[in-house]
Protein backbone atom coordinates (compact mmCIF):
# COMPACT_ATOMS: atom_id res chain seq x y z
CA UNK A 1 0.00 0.00 0.00
CA UNK A 2 1.24 3.62 -0.81
CA UNK A 3 2.32 5.98 1.96
CA UNK A 4 2.20 9.36 2.07
CA UNK A 5 4.77 11.64 3.04
CA UNK A 6 5.53 15.83 3.57
CA UNK A 7 8.32 17.15 1.87
CA UNK A 8 9.60 20.75 3.08
CA UNK A 9 11.40 23.04 0.26
CA UNK A 10 12.49 26.18 -0.12
CA UNK A 11 10.59 28.11 -2.38
CA UNK A 12 13.79 30.24 -3.73
CA UNK A 13 15.62 26.76 -3.95
CA UNK A 14 13.11 24.30 -5.25
CA UNK A 15 9.37 25.82 -5.54
CA UNK A 16 6.05 23.53 -6.29
CA UNK A 17 6.00 26.28 -9.80
CA UNK A 18 9.69 24.52 -10.46
CA UNK A 19 8.77 20.95 -9.92
CA UNK A 20 5.55 21.76 -11.90
CA UNK A 21 7.67 22.97 -15.08
CA UNK A 22 10.54 19.83 -14.92
CA UNK A 23 7.35 17.53 -14.35
CA UNK A 24 10.42 15.12 -12.04
CA UNK A 25 13.02 16.14 -10.28
CA UNK A 26 15.71 14.38 -7.70
CA UNK A 27 15.16 15.42 -3.99
CA UNK A 28 18.98 15.79 -3.33
CA UNK A 29 20.79 17.21 -0.33
CA UNK A 30 18.90 15.92 2.18
CA UNK A 31 21.26 15.86 4.98
CA UNK A 32 19.56 14.59 8.10
CA UNK A 33 20.04 11.27 9.03
CA UNK A 34 16.23 10.40 9.82
CA UNK A 35 14.99 11.85 6.53
CA UNK A 36 17.50 10.26 4.88
CA UNK A 37 15.96 6.94 6.09
CA UNK A 38 12.41 6.80 5.43
CA UNK A 39 13.85 8.34 1.69
CA UNK A 40 16.33 4.98 2.20
CA UNK A 41 13.83 2.55 3.77
CA UNK A 42 10.61 3.77 2.96
CA UNK A 43 9.48 5.47 0.29
CA UNK A 44 8.28 3.56 -2.81
CA UNK A 45 7.35 4.55 -6.21
CA UNK A 46 3.66 5.84 -5.85
CA UNK A 47 3.67 7.60 -2.63
CA UNK A 48 2.08 10.76 -2.23
CA UNK A 49 3.53 13.48 -1.19
CA UNK A 50 2.31 16.84 0.41
CA UNK A 51 4.69 19.41 -1.35
CA UNK A 52 5.42 21.97 1.25
CA UNK A 53 7.06 25.54 1.34
CA UNK A 54 9.04 26.31 4.24
CA UNK A 55 11.49 29.04 5.04
CA UNK A 56 9.27 31.61 3.43
CA UNK A 57 6.26 34.32 3.96
CA UNK A 58 3.68 31.90 4.45
CA UNK A 59 4.51 28.63 4.95
CA UNK A 60 2.75 25.78 4.39
CA UNK A 61 1.14 23.09 1.92
CA UNK A 62 1.27 24.03 -1.80
CA UNK A 63 0.39 20.92 -3.76
CA UNK A 64 1.17 17.34 -4.58
CA UNK A 65 3.72 15.17 -6.08
CA UNK A 66 4.48 11.70 -5.82
CA UNK A 67 7.48 9.40 -5.71
CA UNK A 68 8.17 8.40 -8.95
CA UNK A 69 12.08 6.86 -8.49
CA UNK A 70 12.88 4.85 -4.74
CA UNK A 71 16.04 5.95 -3.18
CA UNK A 72 19.42 5.79 -5.15
CA UNK A 73 23.08 7.64 -3.67
CA UNK A 74 22.71 11.13 -3.99
CA UNK A 75 25.32 12.25 -5.79
CA UNK A 76 25.68 15.87 -4.34
CA UNK A 77 27.57 13.80 -1.56
CA UNK A 78 30.09 13.27 -4.02
CA UNK A 79 30.54 16.64 -5.82
CA UNK A 80 33.83 18.77 -4.36
CA UNK A 81 31.83 22.03 -5.79
CA UNK A 82 28.63 21.46 -4.06
CA UNK A 83 27.58 23.14 -0.90
CA UNK A 84 25.63 19.17 0.03
CA UNK A 85 29.23 17.58 -0.76
CA UNK A 86 30.22 15.25 2.10
CA UNK A 87 33.89 14.07 2.02
CA UNK A 88 32.65 11.01 4.56
CA UNK A 89 30.18 10.03 1.53
CA UNK A 90 32.08 7.20 -1.01
CA UNK A 91 30.59 6.35 -4.48
CA UNK A 92 31.09 2.39 -3.30
CA UNK A 93 29.22 3.40 0.36
CA UNK A 94 26.93 6.14 0.21
CA UNK A 95 25.99 8.06 2.83
CA UNK A 96 23.39 10.39 1.74
CA UNK A 97 20.55 8.82 -0.65
CA UNK A 98 17.66 10.79 -2.38
CA UNK A 99 14.34 9.99 -4.46
CA UNK A 100 12.75 11.51 -7.31
CA UNK A 101 9.08 13.08 -7.27
CA UNK A 102 6.50 13.86 -9.76
CA UNK A 103 4.18 17.19 -9.89
CA UNK A 104 0.79 16.04 -9.89
CA UNK A 105 -1.34 19.29 -8.67
CA UNK A 106 -0.78 22.87 -7.47
CA UNK A 107 -3.61 24.17 -4.82
CA UNK A 108 -5.01 27.04 -5.91
CA UNK A 109 -3.90 28.89 -2.52
CA UNK A 110 -0.84 27.64 0.59
CA UNK A 111 -2.50 25.93 3.04
CA UNK A 112 -1.10 27.34 5.47
CA UNK A 113 1.01 26.23 8.37
CA UNK A 114 -1.11 28.92 11.13
CA UNK A 115 -4.68 27.77 9.49
CA UNK A 116 -3.34 23.95 9.52
CA UNK A 117 -2.38 24.03 13.42
CA UNK A 118 -6.68 24.97 14.00
CA UNK A 119 -8.14 22.30 11.71
CA UNK A 120 -9.78 19.14 13.64
CA UNK A 121 -8.32 15.94 13.19
CA UNK A 122 -4.86 16.89 12.69
CA UNK A 123 -3.96 17.18 16.22
CA UNK A 124 -1.04 14.25 16.02
CA UNK A 125 0.45 15.31 12.54
CA UNK A 126 4.03 15.00 13.13
CA UNK A 127 4.12 18.69 11.09
CA UNK A 128 2.15 20.55 14.17
CA UNK A 129 4.26 18.74 17.09
CA UNK A 130 6.38 21.26 18.54
CA UNK A 131 10.08 21.38 17.97
CA UNK A 132 9.57 19.59 14.65
CA UNK A 133 11.90 20.14 12.40
CA UNK A 134 12.24 17.26 9.47
CA UNK A 135 12.18 18.15 5.94
CA UNK A 136 10.61 14.73 5.40
CA UNK A 137 7.70 13.23 7.45
CA UNK A 138 5.50 10.75 7.64
CA UNK A 139 1.37 11.75 6.74
CA UNK A 140 -1.51 9.38 7.89
CA UNK A 141 -4.30 8.41 4.91
CA UNK A 142 -6.63 10.61 7.69
CA UNK A 143 -4.73 13.80 7.76
CA UNK A 144 -4.00 13.41 4.20
CA UNK A 145 -7.66 13.35 2.98
CA UNK A 146 -8.78 16.55 5.62
CA UNK A 147 -5.89 18.00 3.64
CA UNK A 148 -6.78 17.45 0.08
CA UNK A 149 -10.79 18.07 1.20
CA UNK A 150 -9.72 21.83 2.51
Amino acid sequence: MAKIWLMKTEPETFSIDDLKAVKSEPWDGVRNYQARNFMRDDMKKGDKVLFYHSNCKVPGIVGIAEVSKEAYPDHTAFDKKSKYFDPKSKKESPRWMMVEVKFKKKFKETISLNFLKDVSGLDDMVLLRKGNRLSIMPVSEKEFKIITNL
